[in-house]
């Protein structure tokens, strides 16, 4: 049983989004490492954060002119809204690398953003899964290594702020600096679990 019947348009995109969000995490995986580029790399993903509204806004725009939709208009806004969030969040974690004229990355940020990459990727396995409800299994192993993901990320996180927190040169103001950019990278992790639970939530609601 395919969760949006004939029309393909709404999960198209919603998996298009959830591209989207991955693409992100990778390119901000390639600037961690090539910094002297990072201008470069911070002005390509605004282009993909302008790319993400546009489905964002395409996809609002299908759910309120559609009379009959697939599944609650409500499931449907916050897929699309968390999905978008995810790239919000990746995005404005690289402009403050810029904003802030951080000179190089610290020794655990290109660790976490791997972890990023890998649970966008997974985000975007278990948004592919509403194609077909017979996938549920699939589905719940995706979700588990989302979780997985998601657990491991805060335990760096943890470690990171530690570190940056506890270092015997810590400067205040480069504290400051670092400690938003990690919250942003975390907040993108947070979304890409509640997309999870999103997905979860419909998949039961529609099994």
């Amino acid at each position: 049983m395919a969760l949006f019947t004939k029309d393909t348009s709404f999960y198209d995109l919603l998996e298009e989004q959830a591209d989207t969000a991955h693409k992100a995490a990778e390119t901000f995986l390639k600037l961690t490492d090539d910094w002297k580029h990072l201008l470069n790399y911070v002005e390509e993903l605004d282009e993909i954060e302008s790319a993400g509204d546009d489905l964002c806004h395409q996809l609002t725009n299908r759910v309120d002119a559609t009379f009959v939709t697939p599944l609650d208009k409500e499931d449907l806004h916050a897929l699309v809204g968390g999905l978008d969030d995810i790239t919000d969040c990746i995005d404005a974690a690289t402009s403050r690398l810029a904003i802030y004229q951080i000179p190089g990355p610290r020794p655990d940020l290109s660790a976490l953003v791997r972890l990023l990459v890998n649970i966008t990727a997974a985000t975007r396995k278990a948004v592919g899964h509403l194609r077909n409800l017979k996938a549920r299994t699939k589905l719940q192993a995706t979700l588990i290594r989302i979780h997985e993901l998601e657990n491991q990320a805060d335990l760096g996180f943890r470690n990171a702020l530690g570190d940056l927190f506890n270092a015997p040169d810590a400067e205040p103001i480069n504290v400051m600096k670092w400690k938003e950019i990690y919250d942003r990278i975390e907040r993108a992790m947070d979304k890409c679990e509640d997309v999870a639970n999103m997905v979860e939530s419909v998949v039961v609601k529609y099994a």
